[in-house]
């Protein structure tokens, strides 16, 4: 491999080579792009569940004539969760994205994330067993609710023989899947990966048990505006379902087969807050250090990059101590920053894949999409948060942000390929 085709350590880099997303934004990528550049936000009242005893009956959820059905068959849909669902046709729509990367089996992998796997599954079969005994529970429940039935379905669809793994650092999961699969790559183990996140927490005692953190938007009368990442008035995040993937390859085989490249993953980090296992690290010291060490990682200077895709939940304490981050790692004039989740709303493991896709086709497009309903920036901020339409940054390179309950943060340089 020639040098051209390494980083600046010797490491293979990584070209992202295809993408896939079913979100509540757009289930195809096109949309997906439209609705995020417009500034449009998707929440609404939960409709997948009568949620009129809640006290939050909010979210943001998927488009409804999504339909695992024409991807798995009815059979075998029915025999998965609604996670493996999306996370299985985001991770299919990418690979098709990506062309026929005609590569040996074992050396392709799979990184797929979630929070808490197939919940709904859970949930249901617990009711059957209180209310109808043991005899009502599904044979399949353990296969649909464990966390790793995405990976495993990715894997054995597609014949794919190499590492097929799961990340579950909560919000931070599809940011670390990402990151995690870059490194296969680099250290060899890998030469193509399906790398991503799917979550569906849409489900009465996970709204119920958000609600009580106090951690939900509870504006039910005007949904669509409730998620308000880093503005004066937010009040909580506004929860989701979603799922993305992005194709990661060599460089060098990339170009050799002629494949459409995205850009790259040039820089990955993550670490630990070891503060509290909801709240953040004052000062955001955690994540400052976290996108310190994927600059470093990417071997680039903090005046390279060209804006910040946040994690912006749209929570009082997270935008803040964001907003802290992002002071320490850039200095007093920080570049402009925005968060997707004022359209998505936050999509827990989904949230970091779809967003490291919005900074991929930022980078395509050298636009970066507004913050949706922001209308006055926190005075606890201190950033340009972009807001009203999108705005022209370049083709440059791109932090892309998440944090997770538990004091995980993980962060990626997204970066123009040459």
């Amino acid at each position: 491999m020639s040098d051209s085709l390494r980083d600046h350590r010797g490491r293979p880099r990584v070209a992202v080579t295809g993408l896939g997303v079913k979100t509540p934004a757009g289930t195809d990528v096109d949309t997906f792009w439209e609705t995020l550049l417009a500034g449009r936000a998707t929440a609404d009242t939960i409709r997948c569940f009568d949620s009129s005893d809640q006290n939050v009956h909010i979210a943001c959820e998927v488009p409804e004539d999504f339909n695992p059905e024409t991807y798995l068959g009815p059979k075998e849909a029915r025999r998965l969760d609604r996670v493996t669902h999306l996370g299985f046709t985001a991770a299919a729509d990418a690979l098709a994205d990506a062309g026929e990367v005609n590569a040996d089996p074992d050396r392709c992998a799979v990184m797929a994330s979630t929070g808490i796997g197939g919940l709904s599954t859970l949930e249901e079969n617990c009711r059957n067993y209180f209310e109808r005994g043991p005899g009502r529970v599904s044979p399949f429940f353990v296969p649909m609710m464990m966390p790793n039935a995405t990976a495993g379905v990715i894997s054995m669809h597609f014949g794919w023989t190499g590492p097929a793994l799961c990340v579950a650092t909560a919000c931070a999961a599809g940011t670390n899947a990402i990151g995690e699969g870059a490194r296969l790559i680099r250290d060899g183990s890998a030469d193509v990966v399906l790398a991503g996140g799917a979550e569906f927490p849409l489900t009465p005692i996970t709204i119920a048990a958000f609600a009580r953190m106090g951690a939900l938007s509870s504006q039910n009368d005007d949904p669509s505006r409730a998620s308000r990442p880093f503005d004066a008035d937010r009040d909580g995040f506004v929860i989701a379902e979603g799922a993305a993937f992005l194709v990661l390859e060599t460089l060098d085989r990339a170009k050799a087969r002629g494949a459409r490249i995205y850009g790259e993953v040039a820089g990955y980090g993550r670490n630990s807050d070891a503060y509290h296992i909801t709240a953040p690290s004052p000062g955001g010291t955690g994540a400052a250090a976290c996108m310190q060490q994927a600059l470093d990682d990417a071997g680039l200077e903090a005046s390279a990059i060209g804006h910040v895709n946040a994690h912006g939940t749209s929570t009082e304490l997270n935008d803040a101590a964001e907003g802290e981050a992002v002071r320490k790692v850039f200095g007093d004039e920080p570049p402009p920053v925005t968060s997707n989740k004022g359209s998505l709303g936050h999509m827990i493991a989904g949230a970091g894949a779809a967003e490291a896709a919005a900074s991929m086709l930022s980078i395509r497009d050298g636009v970066a999409p507004p913050t949706a309903n922001l209308e006055r920036v926190g005075d606890d901020i201190g950033l340009d948060v972009i807001a009203g339409s999108p705005r022209e940054v370049g083709s440059k390179p791109v932090v892309s942000n998440s944090f997770g309950f538990g004091g995980h943060n993980a962060s990626l340089v997204l970066i123009p390929s040459t």
